[in-house]
Protein backbone atom coordinates (compact mmCIF):
# COMPACT_ATOMS: atom_id res chain seq x y z
CA UNK A 1 0.00 0.00 0.00
CA UNK A 2 1.64 3.27 -1.12
CA UNK A 3 0.72 5.79 1.92
CA UNK A 4 0.88 9.90 1.07
CA UNK A 5 3.02 11.10 4.14
CA UNK A 6 1.14 14.86 2.52
CA UNK A 7 -2.22 15.64 3.66
CA UNK A 8 -2.27 18.64 1.38
CA UNK A 9 -0.59 21.32 0.11
CA UNK A 10 -1.01 25.45 0.50
CA UNK A 11 0.42 27.87 -2.10
CA UNK A 12 2.92 25.04 -2.84
CA UNK A 13 3.81 24.19 0.52
CA UNK A 14 3.49 20.64 1.91
CA UNK A 15 1.36 20.04 4.98
CA UNK A 16 2.23 16.41 6.48
CA UNK A 17 0.23 14.08 8.21
CA UNK A 18 3.40 13.84 10.74
CA UNK A 19 3.24 17.36 11.77
CA UNK A 20 -1.19 17.42 11.83
CA UNK A 21 -0.51 14.54 14.35
CA UNK A 22 1.87 15.57 16.54
CA UNK A 23 0.04 19.13 16.49
CA UNK A 24 -3.32 17.43 17.66
CA UNK A 25 -1.26 15.63 20.32
CA UNK A 26 -0.18 18.55 21.82
CA UNK A 27 -3.12 20.39 21.17
CA UNK A 28 -5.32 17.41 23.39
CA UNK A 29 -2.22 17.22 25.92
CA UNK A 30 -2.61 21.43 26.77
CA UNK A 31 -5.90 20.89 27.37
CA UNK A 32 -5.60 17.87 29.61
CA UNK A 33 -2.46 19.80 31.21
CA UNK A 34 -4.42 22.66 32.07
CA UNK A 35 -7.36 20.45 33.32
CA UNK A 36 -4.79 18.85 35.66
CA UNK A 37 -3.42 21.95 36.70
CA UNK A 38 -6.73 22.85 38.42
CA UNK A 39 -7.39 19.70 40.08
CA UNK A 40 -3.40 20.11 41.95
CA UNK A 41 -5.01 23.78 42.53
CA UNK A 42 -2.24 25.37 40.06
CA UNK A 43 -3.05 28.12 37.53
CA UNK A 44 -4.13 26.71 34.20
CA UNK A 45 -1.53 29.01 32.73
CA UNK A 46 1.27 27.65 33.57
CA UNK A 47 0.79 24.50 31.24
CA UNK A 48 0.23 26.88 28.33
CA UNK A 49 3.51 29.02 29.26
CA UNK A 50 5.69 26.50 29.89
CA UNK A 51 4.24 24.90 26.38
CA UNK A 52 5.44 27.93 24.56
CA UNK A 53 9.12 27.60 25.97
CA UNK A 54 9.06 23.64 25.85
CA UNK A 55 7.78 23.08 22.58
CA UNK A 56 10.76 24.72 20.40
CA UNK A 57 13.18 23.68 22.64
CA UNK A 58 12.07 19.66 22.70
CA UNK A 59 11.81 19.86 19.16
CA UNK A 60 15.59 21.17 18.68
CA UNK A 61 16.32 18.63 21.85
CA UNK A 62 14.95 15.94 19.52
CA UNK A 63 16.70 16.46 16.25
CA UNK A 64 20.12 17.30 18.21
CA UNK A 65 19.81 13.61 20.32
CA UNK A 66 19.38 11.85 17.21
CA UNK A 67 21.90 13.81 15.00
CA UNK A 68 24.36 12.84 17.93
CA UNK A 69 24.06 9.49 17.59
CA UNK A 70 23.81 9.57 13.81
CA UNK A 71 27.23 11.18 14.27
CA UNK A 72 29.08 9.74 10.86
CA UNK A 73 26.86 11.01 8.72
CA UNK A 74 26.27 14.07 9.99
CA UNK A 75 29.68 15.29 10.49
CA UNK A 76 29.71 14.89 6.47
CA UNK A 77 26.49 16.17 5.62
CA UNK A 78 26.55 19.56 8.71
CA UNK A 79 24.22 21.25 6.75
CA UNK A 80 21.83 18.87 6.79
CA UNK A 81 21.72 18.89 10.84
CA UNK A 82 18.56 21.34 11.17
CA UNK A 83 17.22 19.67 8.21
CA UNK A 84 13.88 18.76 10.20
CA UNK A 85 11.28 18.10 6.99
CA UNK A 86 13.77 15.35 6.16
CA UNK A 87 12.79 13.60 9.47
CA UNK A 88 14.77 12.27 12.19
CA UNK A 89 13.73 13.42 15.25
CA UNK A 90 14.02 11.31 19.09
CA UNK A 91 11.48 11.19 21.64
CA UNK A 92 14.19 10.65 24.43
CA UNK A 93 15.62 14.06 23.50
CA UNK A 94 12.50 15.86 23.54
CA UNK A 95 11.81 14.23 27.14
CA UNK A 96 15.16 14.86 28.46
CA UNK A 97 14.85 18.44 27.01
CA UNK A 98 11.52 18.90 28.95
CA UNK A 99 12.92 18.15 32.01
CA UNK A 100 15.65 20.41 31.76
CA UNK A 101 13.37 23.34 30.68
CA UNK A 102 10.63 22.53 32.77
CA UNK A 103 13.32 22.25 35.95
CA UNK A 104 14.21 26.06 35.13
CA UNK A 105 10.75 27.21 34.23
CA UNK A 106 9.42 26.16 37.58
CA UNK A 107 12.40 27.54 39.52
CA UNK A 108 11.72 30.96 37.81
CA UNK A 109 7.81 31.02 38.48
CA UNK A 110 8.50 29.43 41.99
CA UNK A 111 6.09 26.49 41.44
CA UNK A 112 6.31 22.75 42.85
CA UNK A 113 8.73 21.02 40.05
CA UNK A 114 6.99 17.60 41.34
CA UNK A 115 3.51 18.97 40.78
CA UNK A 116 4.16 20.45 37.64
CA UNK A 117 5.74 16.81 36.33
CA UNK A 118 2.46 14.99 37.29
CA UNK A 119 0.42 18.09 35.80
CA UNK A 120 2.10 17.26 32.49
CA UNK A 121 3.28 13.08 32.27
CA UNK A 122 -0.42 12.21 31.32
CA UNK A 123 0.26 15.39 28.57
CA UNK A 124 3.61 13.95 27.52
CA UNK A 125 2.33 10.17 26.97
CA UNK A 126 -1.05 11.23 25.60
CA UNK A 127 1.13 13.19 22.52
CA UNK A 128 3.73 10.59 22.02
CA UNK A 129 0.29 7.84 21.44
CA UNK A 130 -1.41 10.46 19.23
CA UNK A 131 2.12 11.39 17.56
CA UNK A 132 3.61 8.00 16.86
CA UNK A 133 0.96 7.66 14.25
CA UNK A 134 3.13 10.28 12.38
CA UNK A 135 5.03 7.53 11.74
CA UNK A 136 2.42 5.27 9.92
CA UNK A 137 2.14 7.76 7.18
CA UNK A 138 5.68 8.11 6.48
CA UNK A 139 6.30 4.21 7.06
CA UNK A 140 8.59 4.17 9.41
CA UNK A 141 9.51 3.20 13.10
CA UNK A 142 8.40 -0.44 11.74
CA UNK A 143 9.85 -3.58 12.73
CA UNK A 144 11.35 -6.82 11.31
CA UNK A 145 9.26 -9.08 8.91
CA UNK A 146 6.92 -11.20 10.15
CA UNK A 147 3.54 -13.49 9.27
CA UNK A 148 1.34 -12.93 12.04
CA UNK A 149 -1.90 -11.70 11.10
CA UNK A 150 -1.80 -8.00 12.12
CA UNK A 151 1.69 -7.32 9.96
CA UNK A 152 1.92 -4.40 8.02
CA UNK A 153 3.41 -3.95 4.43
CA UNK A 154 6.07 -1.74 4.96
CA UNK A 155 9.33 -1.25 3.19
CA UNK A 156 8.12 -4.30 0.21
CA UNK A 157 7.40 -7.15 3.39
CA UNK A 158 4.75 -7.20 6.13
CA UNK A 159 6.54 -6.40 9.15
CA UNK A 160 5.69 -5.61 12.59
CA UNK A 161 4.04 -2.32 12.87
CA UNK A 162 6.00 -1.15 16.80
CA UNK A 163 4.55 2.66 16.20
CA UNK A 164 1.25 0.87 16.05
CA UNK A 165 2.55 -1.36 19.30
CA UNK A 166 3.97 1.60 20.91
CA UNK A 167 0.73 3.94 20.37
CA UNK A 168 -1.64 1.19 22.23
CA UNK A 169 0.99 0.80 24.66
CA UNK A 170 1.07 4.78 25.15
CA UNK A 171 -2.79 4.23 25.31
CA UNK A 172 -2.79 1.99 28.08
CA UNK A 173 -0.15 4.19 30.12
CA UNK A 174 -2.13 7.14 29.83
CA UNK A 175 -5.61 5.07 31.28
CA UNK A 176 -2.83 4.31 34.47
CA UNK A 177 -1.93 7.29 35.19
CA UNK A 178 -5.22 8.95 34.89
CA UNK A 179 -6.19 6.30 37.52
CA UNK A 180 -3.51 6.76 39.81
CA UNK A 181 -3.58 10.46 39.79
CA UNK A 182 -7.27 10.26 41.16
CA UNK A 183 -5.94 8.73 43.88
CA UNK A 184 -3.71 9.51 46.87
CA UNK A 185 -0.23 9.82 45.59
CA UNK A 186 3.08 11.58 46.76
CA UNK A 187 4.09 14.41 44.52
CA UNK A 188 5.81 13.23 41.60
CA UNK A 189 4.75 9.82 41.83
CA UNK A 190 2.77 10.08 38.68
CA UNK A 191 5.95 11.47 36.74
CA UNK A 192 7.93 8.78 37.83
CA UNK A 193 5.74 6.23 37.22
CA UNK A 194 5.20 7.72 33.49
CA UNK A 195 9.24 7.41 33.03
CA UNK A 196 8.60 3.79 34.46
CA UNK A 197 5.30 2.41 32.27
CA UNK A 198 6.59 3.75 29.12
CA UNK A 199 10.37 2.90 29.32
CA UNK A 200 9.03 -0.88 30.31
CA UNK A 201 7.06 -1.31 27.08
CA UNK A 202 9.74 1.09 25.01
CA UNK A 203 12.15 -1.59 26.04
CA UNK A 204 10.48 -4.51 24.47
CA UNK A 205 8.88 -2.90 21.43
CA UNK A 206 12.53 -1.50 20.46
CA UNK A 207 13.49 -5.07 20.24
CA UNK A 208 11.52 -5.05 16.86
CA UNK A 209 12.37 -2.18 15.45
CA UNK A 210 14.94 -1.93 12.16
CA UNK A 211 16.03 1.84 12.84
CA UNK A 212 17.53 1.67 15.82
CA UNK A 213 19.89 4.31 17.40
CA UNK A 214 22.55 2.55 18.80
CA UNK A 215 25.51 2.90 21.76
CA UNK A 216 28.26 0.64 20.15
CA UNK A 217 26.11 -2.80 20.21
CA UNK A 218 23.35 -1.96 22.36
CA UNK A 219 20.30 -0.02 21.17
CA UNK A 220 20.13 3.79 22.84
CA UNK A 221 16.42 3.54 23.47
CA UNK A 222 16.62 0.27 25.28
CA UNK A 223 19.58 1.20 27.62
CA UNK A 224 17.86 4.27 28.56
CA UNK A 225 14.56 2.33 29.20
CA UNK A 226 16.44 0.56 31.56
CA UNK A 227 18.07 3.57 33.18
CA UNK A 228 14.77 5.06 33.84
CA UNK A 229 13.15 2.27 34.70
CA UNK A 230 16.05 1.39 37.64
CA UNK A 231 16.16 4.82 38.29
CA UNK A 232 12.30 5.40 38.92
CA UNK A 233 11.85 2.71 41.04
CA UNK A 234 15.07 4.36 43.45
CA UNK A 235 13.25 7.76 42.75
CA UNK A 236 9.74 6.57 43.77
CA UNK A 237 10.83 5.48 47.03
CA UNK A 238 12.88 8.61 47.58
CA UNK A 239 9.37 10.18 46.77
CA UNK A 240 7.50 8.39 49.16
CA UNK A 241 9.87 9.08 52.19
CA UNK A 242 10.49 13.04 51.25
CA UNK A 243 7.50 14.22 49.20
CA UNK A 244 4.14 15.49 50.94
CA UNK A 245 0.75 13.80 49.23
CA UNK A 246 -0.27 15.42 46.03
CA UNK A 247 -3.25 18.23 46.98
CA UNK A 248 -6.03 16.62 44.32
CA UNK A 249 -9.47 18.40 44.07
CA UNK A 250 -12.31 16.74 42.76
Amino acid sequence: MNIDPVAFSIGGLDVYWYGILISTGVLLGLLLAMRQARRYGISDELPLVFLFWALPLGLLGSRLFYVIFNWSFYSQNPHLILAFRQGGLAIHGAVLTGVLVLAFYCRAKRVNFWLMGDTLAPSLILAQAIGRWGNYFNQEAYGVETDLPWAMFIAGAYRHPTFLYESIWNFLVLGALMVLSNGKHHQGEIVTKYFIFYSIGRFFIEGLRTDSLYIGPIRQAQALSLVFIVGGIFLLRWLRQNQAEAPIKG
